[in-house]
């Protein structure tokens, strides 16, 4: 497996293990990806760099990561249909304007915690 794949597959399992009601007033125990897309793309960017991009659903942004290329998408599993991808490209600036600095400190102290990777 490529170095960037393992570095996205072990951000994933420490992202998945650190969503929590402090990370999104959305959250709950049968949805934990519910509400986290905006804290999570800026902790996926800061950490592997990459764009932000974003797509329109039911009247409100969904952000994502492009990273070489190809879409991650570590929230999807939130909504109950498939997504329809326009891959607009966004920053940080916008996401941030999805989440708070408390939300962001949270789930980024989180991740750093569970990953055994080097970032």
């Amino acid at each position: 497996m490529e170095e960037i794949e393992e570095k996205i597959l072990e951000l994933k399992k420490a992202l998945y293990k650190s969503w929590s009601i402090d990370t999104s007033s959305k959250w709950t125990r049968q949805n934990p990806a519910k509400g986290q897309c905006g804290v999570t793309a800026l902790i996926v960017n800061e950490m592997l760099e990459g764009d932000i991009a974003k797509t329109k659903i039911q009247g409100n942004w969904h952000f994502y990561n492009i990273i070489n290329g190809k879409r991650y998408d570590f929230t999807e599993s939130q909504f109950e249909t498939p997504i329809e991808y326009n891959n607009t490209l966004s920053n940080r600036s916008e996401v941030y304007m999805n989440t708070n600095e408390k939300q962001y400190t949270i789930l980024k102290q989180k991740v750093l915690k569970n990953v055994t990777y080097h970032f």
